[in-house]
């Protein structure tokens, strides 16, 4: 009698491959959740920062005043606004991802980045003058930022993922020249310190 020689793969075998196939990739996807986390955070912090120098750089080129709203919803996702100051007209809105916020995070330290703002408010565009909305900042045709009153103002934007103190990141807006600069908090041996991106 002849016997039959195997070939291929067993039922048993071929189980097993994938079950150890499935295993890895389940420790792949969760070792990247913190690098997808800190991506959302980074990429809200980009489109917010892009938001601002491109009202800025449209205001200077076209000789017209354009503005910026941060808003702050109960309902997630927060949203960026970029309007035409003359006519009302909205240019374009960008969502941020919707885990990410304009807030501030509990332990920030107590003197902001640039020297704006105390890590209180979110969104604070108002500083040094009442009267201003802390969510709106005017980029004039020179390049300056004011408030809807004519009066310069400088200000900052915190933008973090609740309840994590390190995804913090700030933008200031100095108000005389419309300069932007993007911030991070790092953590140095038990002191917080912001640094510039």
């Amino acid at each position: 009698m002849r016997q039959r020689r195997m070939r291929g793969f067993s039922l048993l075998e071929m189980m097993t491959v994938i079950a150890i196939g499935l295993i890895a990739s389940g420790v792949a996807v969760m070792s990247f959740q913190p690098t997808m986390r800190n991506a959302r955070v980074t990429n809200a912090y980009n489109t917010t920062l892009m938001a601002l120098r491109q009202a800025r750089d449209i205001s200077i080129s076209q000789r017209q005043t354009y503005f910026v709203t941060l808003t702050h919803n109960a309902i997630p996702p927060d949203t960026i606004t970029v309007t035409q100051g003359g006519t009302g007209t909205v240019i374009t809105t960008y969502p941020i991802p919707s885990d990410v916020a304009f807030t501030t995070v509990t332990g920030l330290p107590g003197a902001g980045p640039d020297g704006f703002g105390g890590g209180g408010t979110a969104i604070d565009f108002d500083q040094g003058v009442a009267g201003g909305d802390k969510s709106t900042i005017y980029f004039m045709p020179d390049g300056s930022a004011q408030d809807v009153n004519g009066n310069l103002n400088s200000g900052v934007v915190y933008i973090a993922r609740a309840g994590d103190l390190y995804s913090s990141h700030a933008i200031t807006v100095w108000a005389a020249t419309g300069r932007l600069r993007g911030w991070r908090l790092y953590n140095n041996g038990g002191t917080k310190y912001w640094r510039q991106m």
